[in-house]
């Protein structure tokens, strides 16, 4: 871990070297304070400043990660050396800040204190923030209420609809939200991760082997829907509802392959017309470190360099104080280039619909299978197919993005569909759909489809992946007669993705995606209050009475 952060370092400081924006003083002021917050709290704060200057822009970051404070350190010494103030704080309870360490409840308050004491500086000449995923919660927190203090934001990897990032049709984003409560329990927490991701039941692998209980991590796992009260009220319902009343320039970056992706694009769509036309949308083809995830494809044009980024938006709206123009762009995937478009929402697209046909594994282009077709497969629990090219991806950070995958049906558990190769170069764009007609011996489980690009030479590469429930397809109280036809439908987060002539389009079915996602039990009932796993005989069924398809919106 420690080769592997100097390692970080050094290429950070060759980011600066080579950003194009050259340093403007030769020297730098440090200094520590202990700020005081409304209730008294002091929260450690580093203050970089250029020397020889009297007023200069001031950029802010306030993070939970005292580990990374050597990252923070090269952004603060550059930017102070290119003729701003830095300024990073520690979150309360963390990096020598006081008060207790509890996620996400007193960021508003701290953070709205901190830029009223920045912005009645002497030397403030404005201020912007700068954070990455939960730096960049730190900054959404207060981000509806600092018109006239702060300037502008620079907000990456990170989205103000948790529920989205904690759930799906009732699959929990475990590699995300397990692995980060663990590493943020504000303790050593040593148990085996896998371990703990398959205890069971899942509500009490705090007390049984993370050294007492963690109550915010068994909120998140006891709340499933998004109508129960503890997405409804609180922090949550207001973090959602602050895009709206957003008013400075915005520049939200996302990737393609990044966990927060689904919620950073519902922030975008949740901004007013009027923050809209003076912010930037900007998505890649990266994962949340802004690494390349593309196996096997050029990546010439990637531009993932977040220092250019920064200092480009900040020498735009601190130091020129220009008001931006609305700008969306994303990367694509197998092109290796840029498009531009004036509203997400509005980009021309077609759907074309590809029908499951059971008795061949195949996808058809126009209509469903005249005939009646069923195929399946024995989901154990505890046996999970493991993840290979996730999505939502934190702690399995090696396994995420646009990967080479297994042969097609490479598992007895795993359904591997293949369409006829395409007749022209495509390009996939916007959110794909698959509609499964299934059914089960049990009262509960997961579907999953996973979409994968098949090339020419038999090479299947990672699109996207989603799943759900048949709890969460049927109305909430409802129960789920065994054996009985049910319609699951599988929405899968937005991509831009281009797929050559003769290629194909492969659909896998399965019911596990480890860890990815939790790990289905069968059961009935709150997935975090199963205490056995039992194992499910799956069917997916096709043809004109049961038309399970894919639903594919080209550009």
């Amino acid at each position: 871990m420690e080769d592997f952060m100097k390692m970080r370092i050094k290429q950070l400081e060759r980011d600066y070297e080579t950003c194009g924006f050259p340093k403007t003083v030769s020297e730098y002021t440090v200094e520590e304070q202990m700020l005081p917050m409304r209730d008294g709290m002091r929260m450690k704060t580093v203050i970089y400043k250029p020397a020889g200057l009297e007023r200069y822009p001031v950029l802010l970051r306030r993070t939970c990660y005292p580990s990374d404070e050597g990252l923070i350190q090269v952004d603060a010494k550059n930017c102070a050396l290119r003729g701003y103030a830095f300024i990073y704080q520690f979150c309360r309870g963390t990096g020598g800040s006081e008060g207790e360490w509890i996620p996400n409840v007193n960021e508003r308050d701290d953070g709205i204190d901190t830029v009223s004491w920045l912005h009645g500086q002497p030397w403030c000449d404005g201020i912007g923030y700068w954070g990455l995923s939960y730096a960049a919660l730190t900054g959404w927190a207060f981000a509806d209420v600092v018109k006239g203090k702060v300037d502008s934001m620079f907000l990456l990897h990170y989205g103000t609809d948790r529920f989205v990032s904690a759930y799906h049709k009732g699959l929990f984003h475990q590699d995300v939200l397990t692995s980060w409560s663990m590493q943020n329990a504000g303790r050593p927490v040593t148990a085996d991760y896998e371990a703990s991701c398959r205890y069971l039941p899942q509500i009490e692998v705090d007390e049984a082997l993370w050294g007492g209980k963690l109550p915010w991590y068994r909120d998140y796992i006891s709340n499933e829907y998004l109508e129960d009260v503890y997405w409804q009220q609180g922090w949550w319902k207001q973090l959602r509802e602050i895009p709206d009343k957003v008013e400075i320039p915005l520049y939200i970056l996302s990737g393609w392959y990044d966990h927060h992706h689904e919620s950073t694009m519902k922030t975008w769509s949740r901004l007013n017309p009027e923050t809209r036309e003076m912010s930037w949308l900007e998505i890649g083809g990266w994962n949340h470190g802004l690494q390349p995830v593309l196996q096997d494809k050029k990546i010439d044009h990637i531009e993932n360099v977040e220092v250019i980024k920064a200092l480009t938006w900040f020498e735009m709206t601190l130091k020129k104080k220009q008001i931006p123009e609305q700008k969306i762009r994303y990367y694509v995937p197998g092109k290796d280039c840029w498009m531009e478009a004036d509203s997400w929402e509005e980009i021309p697209r077609r759907n074309q619909i590809l029908y499951l046909d059971a008795d061949y594994l195949s996808l058809c282009r126009e209509t469903p299978a005249v005939q009646a077709g069923s195929c399946g497969y024995i989901f154990d629990p505890d046996d999970p197919v493991p993840t290979n090219g996730g999505d939502c991806t934190l702690a399995s950070w090696l396994k995420t993005g646009s990967l080479l995958q297994e042969e097609p049906g490479w598992r007895k558990d795993v359904l591997s569909f293949l369409s006829e190769p395409l007749e022209k170069d495509m390009i996939i764009n916007g959110r794909i759909k698959v509609e499964l007609w299934v059914k089960t011996d049990c009262e509960n489980t997961a579907f999953f489809a996973s979409i994968d690009e098949m090339t020419p030479e038999g090479k299947s590469y990672h699109i996207r992946t989603s799943a759900a429930t048949i709890r969460h397809e049927l109305p909430r109280g409802e129960g789920y007669i065994p054996s009985t036809p049910v319609k699951v439908v599988i929405d899968m987060s937005d991509i831009c993705y281009a797929l050559p002539k003769g290629s194909r389009i492969r659909i896998d079915v399965t019911s596990s995606d480890f860890p990815q996602y939790h790990v289905h039990s069968n059961q009935p009932g709150g997935w975090a209050l199963a205490k056995k796993n039992i194992i499910a005989h799956q069917t997916v069924l096709t043809g004109k009475k049961y038309p399970s398809c894919v639903k594919i919106p080209w550009k």
